[in-house]
């Protein structure tokens, strides 16, 4: 059994299909009493899309959202790892194939076009499979 990822958040707008769910997202030291002086703590809000038919929920409420850990590691693959492969990949490539430092960086950039573009076609089919549950919190 996978270990989740809980995330509070409040309620933003409400479709046929889906809740979407405003959250804040904070750094690990976001916490500390010292924040305002340091530059390493931030926040950033984010919108997430969470398939729901029930029609529970209402604007304005406070709810919890839960996705798993390992499809969270597996976003983080496709996100991050994946890309850094294919530049370094394409840098060997122009290197190998006689090229200056500046074509083989373009050559490792053109490598991300095939790879976003991919992604952007089976943005459905990732959407499916990375899904956040969601629940009212009781207050």
């Amino acid at each position: 059994m996978s270990e989740t990822i809980h995330h509070t958040g409040v309620v933003t707008r409400i479709s046929q299909e889906a809740v979407f769910v405003r959250i804040t997202q904070r750094s690990a030291c976001s916490g500390c009493h010292a924040q305002s002086l340091c530059s390493a703590s931030e926040q950033k809000e984010q919108i997430i899309e969470i398939p729901d038919h029930t029609g529970q929920y209402a604007v304005g409420e406070k709810v919890e959202i839960c996705g798993q850990i390992n499809l969270g590691m597996e976003a983080v693959i496709l996100a991050f790892v994946i890309p850094l492969i294919l530049v370094v990949a394409g840098v060997a490539i122009g290197i190998t194939l006689g090229c200056d430092e500046s074509a083989s960086g373009l050559i490792s950039l053109l490598t991300l076009v095939p790879y976003y573009g991919a992604l952007y076609l089976f943005r459905d089919r990732l959407k499916r499979r990375f899904v956040f549950t969601i629940r009212k919190l009781n207050s």
